[in-house]
């Protein structure tokens, strides 16, 4: 053999031993530690898919994975917007224990202390972790969560035998699709209009045909993109040792749902995929159904458990999967919590229990009705329709709902009434459910503690460089916030001497949540002694917000035109955040049925102040 043939054989064994080592087909994990992969659809409830609901979209790539996986058909995510949820799914606590409820953020805050965003775990225990692309936490992120986190990364840059756990984002479905105009409409759609269910508290109009045909169409080519994740791990022979998990990141995307804690803002689709080689991990069978409740808190556990890495003390969320997780455990599982504050520029307080069948919701602020202007939400011809058929007067009672004021506490047979157009509170029937309800939920805010007692600007100034500490110091004056709120629950004259005394605390939070709670109450408390404090308050009070909230209750009772009071507060304003809540009010004693002018000046308003992105929005629409 010649000197030359032997260098040719030489560099073609080289050659296969490199090609070997990089190739993307190789199955380099660890026999330990199993693949993890998470495919993530933005904007979309479990309602709008076929294998969870029968009206719902034909979504085959989805029920391949579940052939050989787990349906959960109460899955849940406890935010309805998008970095709320996703601040919820990468810290596995609650956001307002941590105040990462907030979308969008005005200031991130930390995550608490002796934590890490659970990827952080993953990667100290060797594995590679990508996120292709989307973040969106309210959470400052720190060092060592993620090797890739960009629109370039993948799995396939790992080491030869590293396990990995990769993030695939899909913004097919998201709200942004539904920005439609009415040349876009005469295009048509693949989905049949005529064929499509429109839930019965939209309008039964051709536009909401059209939208609910359009997003069925997004979901179909969403379904074609996991396909092709499967594709691309299938290529590279990863199916045996990977768990996949589908899920949508929250509800929505129609009118109502996204940004609203109901079942189609939060009642998410979830398949977990089981590779036949740690099947040991799980104790369903793959192509079974668990209906055992679920929520975002416990997907970031659960990653761990199955990846053998300690679940670090402090977080709320508990593993679904794993070795020692019990299907039978699961399976009694019947609870989950979800909240909403502000949504972009809109603030509302809601928080919701859910129990079984049941679901509970508690207004904290009854006039700031769902359909209240957000700019985002009314770039949808849908939205737009709504609310003028609404103001025209051609709605039925139950479509009529989205633009009513609301009652303190709402309670819905959900599996019966899966739209919640039923609210059961005034039934006799459900007294001691409602009771029950009423307490849990109670308890679950006093114990966090909830943050959101005191206003976001508040919590900016004095909470978020440590908020769990923040909370924990100012406990049982969260308590005594929450019991104020809590009388709105109760019949006026029996609670009139508890108002009285919590209008003329020292302490201003106090006064706050007293006087919105008067708002709550509205006419009844008119005619009584309170009005002329509150008349006061709005004069005089030391904290700017407490003038505007009592303005709100004269506004609201047309006991007084609230325009000059809230208007010089807003100049007064030195603070975006503080505006922003002013704004809030504002917008709602602006808009019908109130319809009070505000004629804004808008060089008055600190130069700082009015150049925040969100207090622009609120001003373009006062301006229009």
């Amino acid at each position: 053999m010649t000197s030359r043939v032997i260098l040719l054989v030489l560099f073609t064994i080289a050659s296969q031993f490199f090609s070997s080592c990089n190739s993307k087909e190789n199955t380099p994990t660890s026999p330990s530690h199993p693949n993890i992969v998470w495919i993530t659809s933005e904007d979309n409830s479990k309602h709008y898919m076929d294998m969870f609901d029968e009206h719902g979209a034909k979504t085959p790539n989805i029920e391949r994975l579940a052939e050989h996986g787990i349906i959960y058909t109460h899955a849940f995510s406890n935010a309805a917007v998008c970095s709320a949820a996703r601040s919820t799914l990468i810290s596995g606590s609650y956001g307002p224990r941590l105040a990462t409820h907030y979308h969008r953020k005005l200031q991130q805050v930390p995550m608490p202390e002796g934590l890490k965003m659970f990827p952080y775990y993953l990667k100290k225990a060797g594995y590679h972790t990508t996120n292709n692309a989307k973040e969106d936490y309210n959470i400052i992120k720190g060092d060592s969560v993620w090797d890739q986190s960009n629109k370039k990364a993948t799995w396939r840059d790992r080491k030869e035998g590293q396990p990995f756990f990769h993030v695939f984002n899909i913004g097919t479905t998201h709200e942004s699709r539904l920005h439609f105009t009415e040349e876009d409409m005469k295009s048509g759609t693949i989905t049949n209009p005529d064929s499509v269910f429109v839930q019965p508290n939209h309008p039964q109009t051709d536009l909401f045909k059209y939208t609910n045909a359009r997003y069925h169409d997004k979901i179909k080519e969403m379904d074609i993109e996991v396909g092709e994740v499967i594709d691309e791990l299938e290529k590279d022979n990863l199916l045996e040792n990977t768990f996949i998990f589908y899920y949508g990141d929250h509800g929505g995307v129609l009118p109502g749902s996204k940004g609203y804690i109901n079942e189609t803002g939060v009642h998410i689709p979830l398949v977990v995929y089981i590779p036949p080689k740690y099947k040991n991990l799980v104790d369903e069978k793959p192509g079974t159904t668990s209906k055992g409740f679920v929520s975002f808190i416990d997907f970031g556990p659960t990653v761990l458990k199955l990846a053998g890495v300690e679940i670090p003390k402090g977080l709320d969320g508990i593993p679904f999967l794993g070795k020692d997780i019990t299907s039978e455990e699961v399976s009694k599982r019947d609870e989950t919590f979800s909240y909403a504050d502000r949504f972009d520029e809109k603030y509302d307080m809601v928080r919701a229990l859910r129990k079984g069948k049941y679901k509970y919701e508690r207004n904290y602020q009854t006039f700031n009705y769902d359909g209240l202007m957000n700019n985002y939400r009314y770039k949808q011809l849908g939205y737009q329709e709504w609310k003028q058929l609404y103001e025209e007067g051609k709605l039925n009672d139950i479509q009529s709902q989205f633009f009513q004021k609301k009652l303190p506490e709402h309670l819905y047979d959900v599996e019966a009434d899966p739209y919640q157009t039923n609210n059961l509170v005034s039934d006799s029937r459900y007294v001691e459910i409602l009771k029950d309800m009423r307490l849990k939920l109670d308890k679950r805010v006093k114990e966090m503690p909830d943050l959101s007692f005191y206003p976001e600007f508040h919590l900016m100034k004095y909470a978020f460089d440590n908020p769990i500490a923040f909370g924990q110091v100012h406990k049982s004056d969260i308590e005594k916030l929450i019991e104020i709120a809590n009388l709105s629950l109760f019949q006026f004259e029996a609670i009139k001497p508890k108002l009285k005394e919590n209008l003329s605390s020292k302490f201003p939070w106090q006064r706050y949540w007293a006087l919105i709670t008067c708002s709550n109450f509205g006419n009844e408390i008119k005619k009584s002694s309170l009005t002329e404090t509150i008349i006061e308050i709005s004069k005089s009070d030391s904290e700017l917000i407490n003038r505007v909230r009592a303005a709100e209750f004269l506004g609201l009772t047309k006991t007084e035109n609230p325009a000059n009071v809230m208007t010089n507060a807003l100049y007064n304003s030195l603070d975006a955040a503080e505006a922003l809540l002013i704004l809030n009010s504002i917008v709602l004693m602006h808009d019908k049925p109130y319809s009070y002018n505000f004629n804004i000046k808008t060089e008055k308003i600190n130069e700082l102040v009015r150049n925040d992105s969100q207090v622009k929005r609120r001003l373009e629409y006062l301006s229009n």
